[in-house]
């Protein structure tokens, strides 16, 4: 294969455009990850905290649904009208969450934010093989990684310099002035006939899966409510709920193969897959807390500036995509003990995690931060290729999308746990100094079987590997 010509790319307009589709990716990413660093200053402002857990929750829910249904709206509608529909929806959410007057308009302007976020981000990859020929695939890909790699680490410290300079309703006024302007130039900049046609012929449009898509996001939202609940009458119930909605999900996905979102049995711990995707969506749910409690904890606790926290969530960012890099050449035959490594990594830190958020010791959350965002960069990789490689043949492409849409679930149900336990340690009583220290010692703690879970079940999927034939074999 030819060298790519980067410099003829750019002067025929497809890396420009490239560039501009990656802005979707860069807006979704920072908001996604801006929300620690906020939310010490917001909840200051507009208190609520017993509904910080919601802010991550309602905004993956969106992006769930929404990501799910990009891939097949371009099916009745051009790709231009779905993102300039997306970034539109983005910015909506985006000023709904700067004027919140409480919390509970908040965490509805986190819910539109969801859905126009995750379009973009889904779109983007959309455009990709609607706009640009197969032979840059890679390298836009590659380029993809990048943006996402800046947004992890710019969101943080975005929202840190805005909370602590300005306020946190004009971070979100940015988004939204960003939203807006995506929007309109969507318009101008996407216009060619990949653009502006339906990613159909004549052939029916793919079914979309209305019904499952519903049940999770009600599950997901049973097991939030639970956190608010305030007595175990009601929030036993409420967990229970959930619980059986995410299974009833599972069920009634594996019933629609035309518009399935996870392969054939796709949590079976028996199986290599369903390991896999156990392993990722536990360590998902584990390492959820310090991003949406150690800033307001540290600032709270032991009066840490909030840009020093920002700097903390950004060193997970970082870790991650350093170490992800330098693993990326390792010879396959040292990928089982790179997988048991980062798995190993990720369930130490939640574990130092215990100790240095009650303590305060910023040398050790950054150590803890640095090895668990480390351990996702070196086994995600191999983790999720064992995953396609497991699945049938013809469940590839769906196992390969199982693999971020188990995360964001992870993420969206560590959020709501995350609540729970909060609550339940204190929160629902307001923050304070007290509440904090008693959320502080108890959040974290909570959280670890989930790094026990995941692993265990890294160990049990690197053993079926090792078990497994050869390929070709």
């Amino acid at each position: 294969m030819s060298a790519t010509d980067w410099r003829a790319l750019w002067a025929g307009g497809d890396l420009g455009r490239f560039c501009f589709v990656s802005l979707g990716i860069l807006l979704h990413a920072t908001n996604e990850t801006m929300i620690a660093t906020i939310m010490p200053g917001m909840v200051a402002d507009i208190h609520g905290v017993e509904l910080v857990g919601w802010s991550l929750a309602a905004y993956e829910i969106g992006s769930i649904v929404a990501g799910a249904a990009s891939g097949r709206l371009v099916s009745y509608l051009p790709l231009r009208g779905n993102m300039a529909g997306a970034a539109l929806i983005y910015a909506v959410g985006a000023a709904i969450c700067a004027l919140a007057p409480d919390m509970n308009w908040f965490v509805a302007g986190r819910l539109v934010e969801g859905f126009g976020g995750g379009g973009l981000t889904a779109l983007a990859f959309v455009s990709v093989e609607r706009l640009f020929e197969k032979r840059i695939w890679p390298q836009l890909f590659a380029i993809m990684s990048v943006v996402w790699g800046v947004a992890a680490f710019s969101g943080p410290l975005i929202g840190a310099f805005m909370a602590e300079y300005l306020s946190w309703r004009w971070a979100f006024g940015l988004f939204c002035a960003g939203g807006l302007a995506m929007a309109a130039a969507t318009l101008v900049v996407l216009s060619g006939p990949g653009a502006t046609a339906l990613a159909r012929g004549t052939a029916a449009p793919p079914p979309f899966p209305f019904g499952p898509l519903a049940v999770l996001a009600a599950a997901i939202t049973f097991v939030a409510s639970a956190g608010v609940a305030g007595t175990p009458v009601l929030g036993v119930p409420l967990v229970a709920l959930g619980l059986a909605g995410i299974a009833a999900f599972f069920a009634l996905d594996a019933r629609r193969p035309q518009a399935r979102l996870f392969p054939q049995r796709p949590l079976d711990p028996r199986t290599l897959l369903g390991n896999g995707l156990l392993m990722l969506g536990a360590l998902s749910i584990g390492v959820t807390p310090f991003g949406i409690y150690g800033p307001l904890l540290l600032v709270t606790l032991h009066g840490i500036s909030t840009i020093t926290a920002g700097y903390l969530v950004a060193a997970e960012a970082v870790s991650w995509s350093v170490l992800s890099i330098l693993v990326a050449g390792a010879r396959p035959h040292h990928e089982r003990a790179i997988v048991a490594a980062g798995a190993l990594m990720i369930a130490a830190a939640m574990a130092g995690l215990t100790w240095a958020v009650p303590a305060g010791s910023v040398p050790g959350v950054l150590a803890c931060a640095i090895v668990q965002g480390g351990g996702f960069g070196i086994c995600w990789p191999f983790v999720t290729r064992m995953i396609v490689a497991s699945a049938r043949p013809d469940e590839s492409a769906i196992a390969s999308s199982a693999v971020p849409t188990i995360q964001r679930i992870g993420y969206a149900l560590g959020a709501a746990i995350a609540g729970i336990a909060a609550n339940v340690a204190g929160f629902s009583h307001g923050l304070s100094a007290e509440t904090a220290a008693g959320v502080a010692r108890f959040l974290f703690a909570a959280f670890l079987p989930f790094g026990l879970i995941g692993l265990w079940t890294a160990l049990r999927l690197l053993k079926r590997v090792a078990a497994a034939p050869p390929a070709g074999s």
